[in-house]
């Protein structure tokens, strides 16, 4: 069954609009001449097959190594078309298209051009009629952003695309983000959930910041402290010549996981751009080998010293086999030392890497190109930041420098900055460009003086990578915070990183119908649900009392959930002859679900008898819910503590409670006979869980802390507590 929205009325309504225009609202949008009056309906195929000539060809001109085939995209695709759409087609190969089928294939490849005239592999025709829907790319990774666009518009046409054609490409070659994974490190799967999010809006590059220090005043500290100090590098080698380079193993990618990544992206058209920072922001390789620290900032390398550079030969030496990206990023930002020192770390650094893999290198806009200096190399691409640090048009493009747009315009700090929103400044992607005060692209470097800006054609651009930092490091936010932080701004920078016009007063709607569809992914957290009531168990909702007296035990016992939504929990633990049960390490609770995401209200009604430090009364895939003896949400590796406590051998309504980015608990004294409270109801006291930061060695600042539910299990080996469950139940509200 396809499933629908509840937009669709308008988004069609504006659909038929946009064809006058010749036009495809979607994000990115797509161009697009439609044919006459009619409409195909995608619960009308039958079929997905692949072009038998080209189900084996990989596109190789693109930034990754390891292309998947056009028979491999049209799998991923078919998985899609199930999940979002509820269509189950099968995938075979042919020699042209059959009725009520999509067909795949390549055409001509020099059709298709971005923004400065040159050929790109990545554009796509799109053609619907009456017999079904043709895309045809200029390779396998064109037809990939051909398959977004059917997903796009079968979600916001109701289920049916226009009969016409049109061509599409995106204009620039680098379009994705920028995620510090140095100072906060993020697991692998929600690492491969980010990239499908993208994906779905035609973004194509993941740069992933793997060292880096906190954001200190390193200077206030002595020598010993400042060799303490968070640091972190984040690729796990067991190579004895880098020992005790990275600290933690568990919260470093091993190759087998940095390999597991990149293979999951590039299948959905995303490549890892990986970046190791040196010589500044380099306190984690000082920490390993403090000789190498430059001595006025133990932050920064001292490139001058005869070790350093053969040191950062041997890490990228180790780390270039698992990078599988034409291009690795160098870091090389910030750095307070010599200039043509510097320079020359730079170029010696280019030429080896090269030499050893072939690979490009970028770096941070640094040190512009001057008359004086001996200069970075034109084979060394840019990453424009900031103005005070280069002018990117009059310092590198008019010098024949490729230069990435980074500029801080759409930068985030994740949770507090002094300088920095927290969230992706989506307004600006509509009137960001000075010139005109319409759209912003990203030939558009300067939002403010247009003559900072070379043409849209210059092809100098490379395109537009959107950063986002932990200047606060791993306790200022759990995981998902950074989506958050990246929800609105990944869609809407999408569209203009791919050439996109798209409005405000266009965007809302259709993010809006599109976003509980992007597939492969659910960094929401969502739950279905038919009502409010994501489920309700009591203990007595399993089986009578006459059923539980026959069955004698619990073991492999349904706990019927009395919402509707079927979201049925099994236990082995026994029954009291109060009908409640009886939790504790032996026995296990355990609902089909693992967490929920932002809004939500989770009620118990439960007795805690005793307890062991670190207690583990509920856990979940994202979060668990712990007395510490206080009680505590653990996320993400870090605690999060509250002053309250659960007294002992007392019934309780325990609410735990997600409230936009905030999280909150309140414990309230019962008795067994008194239901959970209505939510929103609970006359307890709300208490709310913080994230404490240190900002620049000097100050703290509490923020709040968004943690997800967890709802998967009471009970367990692991849990540490003995007691009883009366009642649960999850709510979607708040």
């Amino acid at each position: 069954m396809v499933v629908l929205h509840t937009t669709y009325v308008w988004l069609a309504a504006l659909s038929n609009v946009a064809l006058v225009t010749s036009r495809l609202v979607g994000i990115p949008v797509v161009p697009f001449t439609a044919s006459g009056d009619g409409v195909y309906s995608v619960t009308s195929l039958k079929a997905l097959v692949v072009d038998s000539k080209f189900a084996e060809s990989r596109d190789e001109t693109g930034e990754t190594l390891i292309p998947p085939s056009l028979q491999d995209f049209a799998k991923t695709f078919a998985a899609d078309l199930s999940s979002t759409l509820g269509l189950d087609l099968s995938v075979s190969n042919g020699n042209g298209a059959s009725p009520d089928s999509i067909y795949l294939t390549l055409g001509d490849p020099s059709k298709y051009v971005d923004v400065a005239g040159a050929q790109t592999a990545e554009g796509y025709t799109l053609s619907v009629n009456s017999s079904g829907i043709v895309i045809s790319g200029a390779s396998p990774l064109g037809v990939w952003w051909g398959t977004r666009t059917v997903l796009q518009q079968a979600v916001l046409s109701d289920s049916s695309l226009p009969y016409g054609e049109g061509d599409d490409a995106p204009g620039w070659r680098n379009r994705g983000m920028m995620l510090d994974g140095a100072r906060h490190y993020y697991p692998p799967e929600f690492i491969i959930e980010l990239c499908s999010y993208m994906s779905f809006f035609k973004q194509n590059i993941f740069q992933l910041h793997l060292s880096d220090n906190l954001y200190n005043n390193v200077n206030l500290y002595s020598r010993e402290r400042s060799l303490q100090l968070g640091a972190w590098f984040r690729l796990w080698s067991d190579s004895e010549d880098l020992a005790g380079l990275a600290k933690n193993k568990n919260e470093s990618y091993t190759k087998d996981q940095f390999e597991e990544m990149q293979s999951a992206c590039v299948s959905r058209g995303v490549t890892i751009i990986p970046e190791i920072e040196a010589p500044g922001h380099s306190l984690a390789i000082v920490q390993w080998k403090p000789e190498l620290a430059l001595s006025t900032d133990l932050s920064q390398l001292n490139i001058t010293y005869p070790d350093t550079i053969p040191t950062m030969k041997t890490i990228w030496s180790t780390f270039l086999p698992w990078f599988q990206s034409k291009t690795v990023h160098i870091g090389a930002d910030e750095y307070t030392g010599d200039p043509n020192e510097y320079n020359r770390f730079v170029n010696e650094m280019s030429g080896y890497i090269y030499q050893e893999s072939g690979k490009a290198i970028r770096i941070w806009g640094t040190f512009p190109p001057k008359p004086e200096y001996d200069n970075v190399d034109r084979n060394v691409s840019i990453q424009h930041w900031e103005f005070f640090e280069d002018d990117p048009y009059h310092d590198y493009i008019l010098n024949n420098y490729s230069v990435l747009n980074s500029d801080d315009t759409f930068y985030t700090v994740n949770k507090w900055s002094g300088s920095y929103p927290q969230v992706v400044n989506v307004a600006r992607t509509f009137n960001g460009d000075p010139a005109t005060g319409g759209i912003w692209q990203p030939h558009v470097f300067d939002t403010h003086v247009a003559a900072n800006n070379p043409e849209r054609s210059n092809a100098f651009v490379l395109g537009a990578v959107t950063p986002l930092w932990n200047d606060y490091g791993a306790n200022a936010t759990v995981y998902s915070e950074a989506y958050y932080a990246w929800k609105d701004g990944i869609p809407a920078l999408g569209d203009k990183q791919w050439g996109g016009d798209l409005s405000s007063a266009e965007f809302a709607p259709a993010f809006s119908a599109l976003l509980p569809f992007a597939p492969g992914q659910n960094l929401d957290r969502a739950i279905p649900s038919a009502g409010s009531t994501v489920f309700e168990y009591s203990s007595d909702s399993a089986v009578t009392r006459e059923h539980f007296a026959a069955l004698g035990s619990w073991t492999d016992a349904a706990v019927a959930d009395r919402s509707g939504n079927g979201y049925d929990a099994a236990t082995d633990c026994p029954l009291t002859p109060e009908s409640t049960l009886s939790i504790s390490p032996s026995c296990t609770f355990e609902t089909p679900l693992s967490s929920k995401g932002r809004d939500y209200t989770l009620s118990l009604k439960l007795k805690v008898d005793e307890a062991s430090m670190d207690a583990v009364l509920l856990s979940g895939g994202d979060s668990s819910l712990m007395l510490t003896p206080n009680l505590s949400l653990f996320a993400s590796g870090n605690y999060y503590r509250l002053n309250s406590t659960i007294p002992v051998g007392q019934w309780v309504h325990l609410s735990l409670v997600g409230r936009g980015n905030q999280t909150f608990a309140s414990v309230q004294e019962t008795s067994l006979d008194e239901p959970l409270p209505e939510v929103g109801s609970t006359a307890a006291t709300e208490e709310e869980f913080l994230a404490i930061l240190g900002v620049n060695g000097q100050s703290f600042v509490w923020a709040p802390i968004a943690v997800e539910a967890p709802i998967k299990q009471l009970g367990g080996a692991d849990s540490g507590w003995t007691g009883e469950l009366a009642a649960m139940r999850l709510s979607s509200e708040a």
